[in-house]
């Protein structure tokens, strides 16, 4: 593929197809600005201290990392994602459809330089995305998806690097490849 302008291509396994997307550089900044002024303030937002996000927590703490349930995650995660409104998580979606693609790729074997910690934070995010019942039920109308928007933007914050790397990795792959 034939990258015809600056910026990134990332690839999207999603359950049923592939697609590309396109994050440039500068929103790539952007959003590392973004997430270096507000990670004082994350732990602050009610969905961070809720009774759900502990339980993602300890679910990714627990075995998730480093198991064959990473596969079913996945699958589950990816299945949500495809039916999610994006606008609510605004930046963040390509950083979503990153975590996605990194626990796909790291499930299979294909990427492995991710350090625990941010496997189980990217873990927990999803575990979270796949709760129906989290602090705001996923079917309540209009609500139901701005807490796992907001979860999905924290660990954002929290893994930029490490995403940023994982794109440049597919990036790079990609490119060897052609």
């Amino acid at each position: 593929m034939t990258q015809t302008h600056p910026g990134f291509i990332i690839w999207c396994e999603l359950a049923s197809h592939w697609c590309t997307e396109v994050l440039s550089y500068s929103q790539m900044t952007k959003a590392k600005m973004k997430s270096t002024d507000e990670k004082g303030s994350s732990y602050q937002k009610p969905t961070l201290r809720s009774e759900a996000f502990a339980r993602a927590v300890r679910k990714a703490k627990l075995g998730a990392v480093g198991s064959g349930s990473l596969r079913s995650l996945f699958g589950q995660a990816a299945r949500k994602a495809a039916s999610l409104p994006r606008q609510q998580f605004k930046e963040n979606w390509s950083y979503l459809q990153t975590m996605l693609r990194l626990v796909g790729a790291y499930e299979r074997g294909q990427y492995k330089q991710v350090s625990n910690d941010d496997l189980t934070w990217i873990v927990t995010a999803l575990n979270y995305l796949v709760d129906p019942f989290d602090l705001i039920p996923d079917m309540t109308p209009l609500l139901g998806f701005v807490d796992d928007a907001t979860v999905i933007g924290f660990v954002a914050d929290k893994t930029r690097q490490t995403l940023d790397e994982f794109m440049i990795w597919e990036t790079v792959g990609v490119s060897n490849l052609a």
